[in-house]
């Protein structure tokens, strides 16, 4: 039994274009944007910060146990 093929039908779909930021030059030379992007990434860098000592700390504990351990299993 031969079977059916429908054609698919294709959408079409109008992209809009959107309004371009101009780069803006300043007096000094430096290239600023219409919009300023400034985040604030404060807690990442505490976040980090937490994460390093917690490394840190961890490989200290990993280094005592490597001392102790063979001293006492003797």
């Amino acid at each position: 039994m031969p079977s059916k093929k429908t054609k698919r039908q294709v959408r079409k779909t109008s992209v809009t274009a959107q309004p371009a930021v101009s780069p803006v030059v300043s007096g000094n030379g430096a290239r600023t944007s219409d919009r300023e992007f400034n985040p604030d990434y404060s807690y990442v860098i505490s976040d980090l910060r937490r994460i390093g000592v917690l490394a840190g700390s961890f490989f200290v504990v990993l280094i005592v146990l490597a001392i102790i351990v063979p001293l006492i299993l003797r």
